[in-house]
């Protein structure tokens, strides 16, 4: 395994590259991981595949060129998201390629199939919280309200663990749960990248009637 940086106007991003396979993957892990998740996939299918495994933005090596909370408002637009993509696929000489993603990771692989899908082969997705993402994830990165008052709890870290103290009162998360949810709000900036993820990607909202039109019309498997 191999890491790199591909740098456009917009982001510099970091990748692993792991596998010698003709067919390209382009991978796309979950909230709190990095671009090494799917490296498990190499001994079983390293000889067919070429992962390219991207550390997603606000995670790990990956930055935006300006990555101040104006740009994080703004977010990114599918649009948006596709053209990186492409330029990505140039820069390394990809023709065709397919996706693999879990969790978070689903909302960038289900916007790619929508756009991209007569370059695409196959689409591999586990726990596809861009499928049904809950109602509390729509309600803190779509709504205005909720998405304000999202942007104030990052900024306290005392109002945050008040809040996962109250989830585990309520029993809406067990002890075990709320340490894992407090591992990823620990600091100033894991606190701005959890907003920021929320708030950032709220454009990658998945279209069903286009997505399943894609894998249709591109039989994509």
């Amino acid at each position: 395994m191999t890491d790199h940086y591909f740098e456009s106007d917009l982001v510099k991003l970091h990748y692993y590259k792991f596998g010698n396979g003709p067919q390209a993957m382009l991978c796309f892990h979950g909230f709190g991981m990095h671009g090494k998740q799917f490296r498990l996939l190499e001994d079983t299918l390293g000889k067919k595949y070429t992962f390219y495994g991207f550390d997603l933005f606000f995670h790990k090596e990956t930055k935006l060129q300006n990555q101040s909370l104006t740009t994080v408002k703004k977010g990114i637009t599918k649009p948006e998201l596709a053209a990186l993509v492409l330029d990505f696929c140039k820069h390394m000489q990809i023709d065709r390629f397919s996706v693999i993603a879990y969790s978070m990771g689903t909302h960038y692989a289900t916007a790619v199939v929508e756009e991209l899908g007569h370059l695409i082969d196959e689409y591999i997705v586990a726990a596809p919280s861009s499928i049904n993402p809950g109602a509390l994830v729509a309600y803190f990165s779509k709504n205005k309200t909720g998405n304000k008052l999202l942007e104030k709890l990052v900024l306290s870290e005392r109002a945050l663990i008040n809040m996962l103290n109250i989830a585990k009162w309520c029993r809406l998360i067990d002890a075990p749960g709320r340490q894992i949810l407090y591992n990823e709000i620990s600091t100033e900036q894991l606190r701005f990248n959890f907003y920021a993820c929320f708030t950032y990607l709220r454009f990658l909202e998945t279209d069903e009637t286009r997505l399943v039109k894609s894998l249709i019309e591109n039989h994509i498997y």
